[in-house]
């Protein structure tokens, strides 16, 4: 008798025990998944932007014109490194648009925002990091411009997110650090005109980590 009570005391122990193991197994391994999908991953994102380039001098000494912003768009891949503190590396394609009066200039371009980020309250966080452009290919009224005075630029972005899970959305600010001036002729083919291709928008995008 005493030793079928022995038995089952060292049963309901090891029963007791394996329920703290599972438990504890449980409460580790679901942080673990969390983090993989909020905090570390590659995904997709896109988005539109708002954006307009700088000003443009229809000839040599003429006043400048100030561009209207445009609507654009964006996308591309990205990745995700870290949770209270991340780094967030991207490779963007990004079209934009800016129109001078009557004339528009069309750009397209690869950016490579390197950005570190901080979780501040719950599923919001803010970024920064510069922003590497290459410039592909620019337009102004159907010309296309050849002489661009740096394909390869840097600039600032700057903005808030809110992850929740997998899905992202984020605004953020991006302006170039220095001008970056595309010469050609002029409408009436006489004198060289300059416009400043130094981008300066808003941009929407909408990520998902896969």
């Amino acid at each position: 008798m005493k030793s079928l009570k022995t038995s089952l005391g060292h049963l309901k122990k090891n029963s007791v025990l394996s329920k703290n193991l599972f438990f504890i197994l449980l409460v580790t391994i679901i942080p673990a998944t969390s983090f993989a999908q909020t905090a570390t991953g590659f995904g997709l994102k896109g988005g539109l932007n708002y954006n307009a380039n700088g000003d443009y001098f229809e000839s040599i000494g003429s006043n400048a014109r100030n561009p209207d912003r445009n609507i654009g768009y964006h996308f591309g891949v990205f990745g995700k490194i870290g949770k209270q503190v991340y780094f967030r590396p991207e490779l963007v394609y990004s079209s934009t648009k800016s129109d001078y009066n009557d004339d528009s200039f069309k750009m397209q371009k690869l950016d490579a925002p390197m950005l570190v980020g901080l979780k501040v309250i719950g599923p919001v966080s803010i970024f920064g990091g510069p922003s590497f452009q290459y410039i592909l290919d620019t337009e102004f009224e159907g010309i296309a411009i050849r002489e661009v005075a740096n394909d390869f630029t840097v600039g600032l972005n700057f903005g808030i997110g809110l992850n929740l899970n997998k899905l992202g959305i984020d605004l953020r600010y991006e302006r170039g650090f220095n001008n970056n001036e595309a010469t050609f002729l002029g409408n009436n083919g006489i004198g060289t005109s300059r416009l400043d291709t130094r981008p300066d928008q808003l941009i929407l995008s909408l990520s998902l980590i896969l």
